[in-house]
């Protein structure tokens, strides 16, 4: 059985340890902060003290960290994955990141005899913990086939979208259209409010119908609830569309949508909703500002 180093043990992270362990694999962990993995060590993880410690003598390392500059940091460096890794050996990136990084990741590996994929997903705490998570994979076909066991641990719809970079590419198209899934469940509640309507009965009638989303049968209730517990940071989600908007910017291609709800989570973020989840977008409706 393959042994796996997994650095990242944040919201996402600890369930997709605990798949990966479940299905039969030596995991060995690694987080900046110790804490956030003690749950998944008293499970069965190893601990690592370093990123290199992590990424040494490992089949495959995986990675699903925070920010570009913390995907930067942990590959490269003399104490990076991609010095310690073992030749032969393939790393996977699941951060949702800059597809230039995940080409420079890509580059680097390869002078070194190792394999990459960049392999962002989609489906939030929630996919993470069922093991149903989209998973969008760029790099060489042929690295992709020989990790679907891995990948297969994870989630249940895996798709290989292209050569390195492209798994990214695919994330952000994703990420573009969640903001417009995610502003119009927001607009539907402000609208149901605004007339008298029953928001949940509303929920519930179009939820089943045309207008049906992953964002409303599941944030849109999280909104009801008045629940802004983070499936998906704010903060992360700024991150991502600002990507998308640097990629579509350099091709000239128009995004009037994203840049919209970027906005909105702009101002959600300076007045102090980073680390929130991304349905408190209510609260720039409920505050007249969208």
């Amino acid at each position: 059985m393959k042994k796996v180093g997994f650095i990242g043990i944040g919201v996402m992270g600890q369930s997709m340890v605990r798949n990966l362990m479940k299905h039969g694999f030596e995991v060995s962990v690694y987080s900046r902060t110790r804490s956030k993995a003690d749950a998944v060590v008293s499970e069965g993880a190893i601990w690592c003290d370093t990123v290199k410690a992590c990424a040494s003598g490992k089949d495959v390392v995986i990675t699903i960290v925070g920010f570009p500059k913390d995907v930067e940091e942990v590959y490269f460096g003399e104490n990076g994955i991609i010095e310690n890794v073992p030749e032969g050996a393939t790393i996977i990136d699941m951060t949702t990141t800059s597809p230039k990084l995940s080409v420079r990741i890509y580059e680097a590996a390869k002078a070194r005899g190792v394999y990459s994929l960049d392999a962002p997903v989609s489906g939030g705490d929630t996919g993470a913990k069922k093991g149903t998570l989209a998973i969008m994979v760029g790099g060489d076909k042929e690295v992709f086939d020989a990790q679907q066991d891995i990948f297969a641990a994870m989630g249940t719809n895996i798709v290989y979208e292209g050569g390195p970079g492209m798994g990214q590419h695919c994330k952000m198209a994703n990420q573009i259209a969640l903001s417009g899934a995610l502003a119009s469940t927001c607009e539907a509640i402000t609208y149901a409010k605004a007339v008298g309507l029953d928001t949940k009965t509303m929920l519930d009638t179009i939820s089943t119908g045309a207008a049906g989303s992953w964002q409303m049968s599941n944030n849109g209730y999280k909104i009801l609830e008045d629940n802004f517990d983070p499936g998906f940071f704010v903060y992360h989600y700024i991150k991502d569309m600002r990507i998308a908007k640097e990629e579509a910017c350099e091709r000239e291609t128009a995004l009037p949508v994203l840049n919209d709800v970027l906005k909105m989570f702009e101002t959600l973020d300076e007045e102090g909703g980073a680390k929130l989840g991304t349905q408190a977008l209510i609260k720039i409706y409920d505050e007249g500002k969208q």
